[in-house]
């Protein structure tokens, strides 16, 4: 699903993001990406959505190459990964269900689908009962829910994760987290991007940890071991 083959990225003068990072992600994985702060996990999420491209390597995914993916071809690739970030990004003035059709409006998607897909993902969220709610009305945990909604309307093969419970309390965090893995439930790749040891140790999934921009431990069922 997800091939990262020596990939490095280089900022002038000469700071490395990744260097030589060779990784493999199946799909159906949950796998959490883990690290000290500069380790790289911020700069390996912006090359998977090609919101930058490696200096060298390879980065496959499904079969694409898309190292040296074109302009044009970004949104496509955009419409099989899902993100969600720790920034909610709402549209204030929108309701949530504006919030979420508006994914599909920009993709030029029919009014038909719009008005079938957007009850689905928010159903899968638990927010169908507010979708004419707007953001302000809800909680952090249910605005990171549309966040979630929003990124699964064009049903992708691959959520990724980005510090999603990073403005979160203890208990909307478990919520996304258990979302996150309902979602994984459903077949879609989940790469969760995160600080939080105590998410992570729960999980006991697969864990990726990085250290200055290498690959520093790779375990299936692993822990966050890093120090604070």
């Amino acid at each position: 699903m997800i091939t990262l083959e020596r990939v490095s990225k280089i900022y002038p003068p000469n700071v490395k993001g990744l260097d030589d990072l060779s990784l493999k992600i199946e799909a159906g994985e949950f796998v959490s990406i883990v690290g000290q702060s500069g380790a790289g996990k911020t700069t390996l999420a912006r090359l998977l959505i090609s919101e930058e491209r490696p200096t060298r390597g390879k980065i496959m995914i499904g079969g694409w190459d898309i190292s040296r993916i074109r302009a044009r071809q970004i949104p496509e690739l955009r419409r099989q990964i899902g993100v969600v970030f720790q920034d909610f990004k709402l549209i204030k003035k929108k309701t949530i269900w504006e919030n979420v059709s508006f994914a599909l409006e920009v993709a030029g998607e029919p009014s038909q689908r719009i008005h079938d897909v957007v009850p689905q993902v928010l159903k899968i969220v638990g927010l169908e009962e507010k979708g004419r709610r707007f953001p302000y009305q809800l909680s952090g945990g249910e605005q990171q829910r549309v966040v979630i909604a929003r990124a699964l309307v064009h049903r992708p093969k691959i959520l990724l994760a980005d510090e999603p419970t990073g403005n979160l309390d203890t208990l909307n965090t478990k919520d996304i987290i258990d979302l996150l893995l309902k979602i994984n439930d459903f077949g879609t790749t989940v790469v969760l991007v995160t600080h939080n040891r105590e998410v992570v140790n729960g999980l006991r999934r697969r864990v990726v940890t990085l250290a200055d921009g290498k690959l520093a431990a790779d375990h299936q069922h692993g822990k966050y071991l890093l120090s604070n």
